[in-house]
């Protein structure tokens, strides 16, 4: 006989009274997760591991992840009710991209069952943060061009070649990584997916500082870094097969109904400035073309949240096609470089020049106008999200391409993506 599921209503009170007893209110490490030294966020990893625990030990960790890895077992509108609920207080943010998604959403879809009951539950209780090794330095977007190599070595693989633009590699623990495993196919046939503790002999982390002084991005670097075959994730050359899910899945991200994280109005904070502050420091409130600037801007806000909403349920409930969460990723992308644009031009020339000591939020839309295109680039580019959502959402035909069939080694690659 099943269990009968708690109803999501029952559910939500007993979440509410939770939160009032355990959570503090929501903190600003929590809305940007920006930090101003290392030790800082060093401190802020340690919090959110904290709060991690503390959602696990009271029962409200991993609310869609089965039980027999620690999870709840219930439903996305279970998850959704806690999120409402959460709004507006402290939540382990740095654990919900991509520690929950992709990284444990692929491991539960794709990993055996001892790698699930190895990491899914340390996952689940702040023991384990996960990152993404996608990327490479001559890779662009062009996944499947990847040439990071894994060779077999008896019941081992030995792992050489480099990946990029890894958020937060430098304190996380394990990563899941792509590979290229066979050079005698074509490119999409010849990958595979391992598990990767990231702090062991033979890797080198780098910080990259963008523009705006943050150095959460990483390169890395491998050199002869041996990874038992037991920590390999599905089958040998099968890689793209589990990568399009392992994209699909980070292309979802918060909407995830694996991630927990506060949405709704009840006390939700954003870091984005005011744009109703920003126009009445500019003394443009009673400007029409300013109030109609701020409507929009309000409008896509709105519009973003009820989109991912909506694409999120139909994930959910595997109604959906699939890829649907590229929607999301073209429309949230060029909606925030219209709204980074909008904050700019209602602040005028005041945006033109800021202090970075100022804490005065509306003082950085300057740098936030001039990191606007990392929307439609971080995460996978809008561009690929395009073509995505023309061969497999619309079902228009394939541009042509001279590596189809070719054997990947012999692709024409750049100077340091050869074999």
């Amino acid at each position: 006989m099943s269990e009968e599921i708690e109803p999501v209503e029952a559910f939500r009170l007993r979440a509410r009274e939770w939160i009032k007893a355990n959570l503090g209110p929501m903190q600003r490490w929590d809305m940007s997760q920006h930090c101003e030294s290392d030790e800082e966020e060093l401190e802020a990893v340690a919090r959110d591991r904290m709060l991690q625990r503390k959602l696990y030990d009271g029962g409200f960790a991993g609310i869609c992840f089965p039980k027999e890895y620690g999870g709840q077992g219930l439903t996305p509108d279970h998850n959704r009710a806690f999120s409402e609920e959460l709004s507006g207080h402290e939540y382990p943010s740095r654990f919900s991209v991509p520690t929950f998604s992709p990284c444990a959403s692929v491991l539960l879809e794709f990993g055996t069952p001892e790698q699930k009951a190895a990491h899914l539950p340390a996952i689940l209780k702040g023991e384990e943060v996960w990152v993404q090794l996608l990327s490479e330095p001559g890779g662009g977007s062009d996944v499947a061009g990847i040439t990071t190599r894994a060779t077999r070595d008896g019941d081992h693989w030995v792992l050489n070649g480099s990946k990029v633009w890894t958020s937060r590699a430098w304190w996380a623990d394990w990563g899941l990584i792509l590979t290229r495993t066979n050079w005698d196919v074509p490119k999409h046939r010849g990958m595979t997916v391992f598990i990767l503790p990231l702090q062991q002999p033979g890797v080198e982390i780098s910080r990259i500082e963008r523009l705006n002084g943050e150095s959460e991005s990483c390169e890395e670097f491998f050199t002869d870094v041996r990874i038992p075959d037991s920590d390999r994730v599905g089958e040998v050359d099968a890689g793209w097969t589990i990568g399009t899910r392992w994209m699909y899945h980070e292309r979802l991200g918060h909407n995830s109904p694996y991630v927990t994280t506060p949405v709704g109005s009840k006390g939700q904070k954003s870091h984005e400035p005011s744009v109703v502050e920003i126009a009445r420091k500019a003394g443009r409130l009673d400007d029409p073309a300013a109030l109609e600037l701020i409507g929009e801007h309000r409008a896509l806000g709105i519009v973003t949240h009820e989109l991912q909403r909506r694409i999120g349920d139909a994930a959910a409930s595997g109604k959906g096609n699939k890829d649907l969460s590229s929607v999301d990723r073209v429309f949230r992308g060029l909606a925030s470089v219209r709204r980074a644009t909008i904050a700019f031009d209602l602040a005028g020339s005041d945006a033109s020049v800021w202090d970075e000591n100022c804490e005065n939020p509306t003082d950085a839309v300057g740098m936030q106008f001039l990191m606007r295109q990392v929307s439609c680039i971080g995460g996978g580019t809008t561009e690929i999200s395009r073509n995505v959502i023309a061969e497999r959402v619309l079902a228009m035909p394939r541009e042509p391409s001279g590596d189809k069939g070719v054997p990947f080694r012999d692709v024409p690659k750049g100077p340091n993506r050869s074999r």
